[in-house]
C-alpha cells in the first residue's frame, strides 16, 4: 500500500472486535484509513489475513488483522471497542498494560457492566446502587489509563450499514478533539456524524432503547398493530427519559438520534436482536431457546436485569422495565404483562417538560 501519496491514510487505525458491527465499522474506517483489527480467536485471525472474511463477514482487502493486542495498541493511537458488554470489562484489562494518556478510545457498545463486591454476580445480586453501575466509557476510564474517551450510538443496524444505506451516528464525548476526529474518520456521503458532549446521557440512551425495542418485538409478535406499537414507543421514550435523568444523563440525549432515533429503528426492525426476541418470545419460545441459537449477544437482556435491580433502591417506577423483567425471568405471560401495560394508569401524557 503507497502512503507517501495519502495524506488520508497515514495513520492506521485499530478495531477491536469483530462481530457485525465491528466489521462494519472497519470496512468505514478502511475507505480512509489503514485499519488493523483484533479478535481473540487465532483462526479468525488467520480468516481474516487469508480470505479477507471474519467468520463469514466480508472485509476490506486492505485490512490487516492480529491477536496480540500489544501490538495493535503500539500500531494505533485512536481504537474502536466493538466487544459486546458481557465480555468488554475483560477485554478492556487485557488491553490495559498497553494503553496510554495518548490513546484516542471511541467505543460502539449499547450495554453496561456492574462494579459487585467480590462473590457478587448479576444473577445473584438484588439491588443495585448507581454508583455499581458502569457505563463503558466509565469502564475504560476505570480499567485504564486512557483520558480521551468517547462512544458511537445511534440507528445503527448492521446490515443496512453493510449495504452502503445512507445512515447518522453519534460520536459523544467530554472531548472536542475525539468529536472531530471521529467525525473526519467516519463521515462520508452516506454516513452523517453528530456530535454530543453529554457522553452519559448518549451511552444511556443506546441503552435503554433496548428494553423498549424487547418489548417492541413483543407486540409484532402478538400481532396487536400499529397503534399499540404508537403506545409503546411514546410511553417507553418517557420511561427513557425518567431513567436516563436519575442515572446521570441528560433529556436532552434522549430526544437525540441516539434515543428517540435508535428507538423507533429498533421498534421496527426485524434487523435488531432485542425485537426478535420479543418476536419470539411472543411467538412462546422461552428465553433460554432463543439465546441458545442468537450468534450474537441481544444486550437489551441485561440491560432489564441491571435497571431492574437499580428501580429497586431508587423512587422510581418504570412499569414497561418492571413488566419485561418479570416476562423475561419470572415466567409472566407476555399478554399479561402487556395489558397490564395498557391499564396502567398514565394521567399525564408528557411529565418531563
Amino acid at each position: 500500500m503507497d502512503l507517501k501519496n495519502s495524506s488520508k491514510k497515514e495513520k492506521v487505525i485499530g478495531v477491536i472486535g469483530v462481530g457485525s458491527f465491528g466489521t462494519v465499522i472497519a470496512n468505514m474506517l478502511a475507505e480512509k484509513s489503514q485499519v488493523i483489527v483484533y479478535s481473540r480467536k487465532a483462526e479468525v485471525v488467520a480468516e481474516i489475513n487469508s480470505v479477507h472474511t471474519a467468520q463469514g463477514k466480508e472485509l476490506s482487502k486492505s485490512i490487516k488483522a492480529t491477536v496480540d493486542p500489544e501490538e495493535i495498541c503500539q500500531q494505533c493511537e485512536v481504537l474502536f471497542f466493538m466487544i459486546p458488554s458481557s465480555a468488554f470489562q475483560e477485554v478492556v484489562r487485557t488491553f490495559a498494560p498497553f494503553l496510554f494518556p495518548y490513546h484516542l478510545i471511541i467505543h460502539g457498545t449499547k450495554g453496561l457492566s456492574l462494579n459487585l463486591d467480590p462473590g457478587e454476580s448479576l444473577e445473584t445480586v438484588k439491588k443495585i446502587r448507581r454508583s455499581q453501575i458502569l457505563t463503558m466509557s466509565e469502564v475504560i476510564l476505570q480499567e485504564t489509563v486512557a483520558v480521551r474517551v468517547g462512544c458511537l450510538a445511534g440507528p445503527n443496524l448492521s446490515k443496512e450499514l453493510t449495504k452502503g444505506q445512507p445512515a447518522a451516528t453519534v460520536i459523544a464525548s467530554k472531548y472536542n478533539e475525539v468529536i472531530l476526529e471521529g467525525q473526519r474518520l467516519l463521515r462520508s456521503e452516506k454516513f452523517q456524524v453528530y456530535g454530543n458532549s453529554d457522553i452519559i446521557g448518549v451511552e444511556l440512551s443506546g441503552v435503554l432503547k433496548n428494553i423498549i425495542a424487547i418489548a417492541a418485538g413483543a407486540l409484532a409478535g402478538l400481532g396487536l398493530g400499529e397503534n399499540a406499537k404508537g403506545l409503546l414507543i411514546s410511553r417507553g421514550m418517557v420511561e427513557m427519559v425518567h431513567l436516563s435523568n436519575a442515572l446521570g444523563g441528560s433529556v436532552k440525549s434522549v430526544f437525540g438520534l441516539a434515543g428517540i432515533g435508535d428507538l423507533v429503528t429498533t421498534c421496527n426492525s426485524v434487523d435488531s436482536r432485542n425485537y426478535t426476541v420479543g418476536f419470539r418470545l411472543a411467538k412462546g419460545e422461552t428465553l433460554a431457546e432463543i439465546l441458545d441459537d442468537m450468534e450474537e449477544v441481544a444486550e437489551g437482556i441485561n440491560t432489564v436485569r441491571i435497571i431492574k435491580g437499580f428501580l429497586e433502591t431508587s423512587q422510581l417506577r418504570a412499569p414497561i422495565t418492571e413488566n419485561l423483567y418479570r416476562v423475561l425471568f419470572e415466567d409472566l405471560e407476555i399478554e399479561e404483562a402487556l395489558q397490564f401495560l395498557m391499564k396502567y394508569p398514565f394521567s399525564v401524557d408528557v411529565d418531563f417538560v
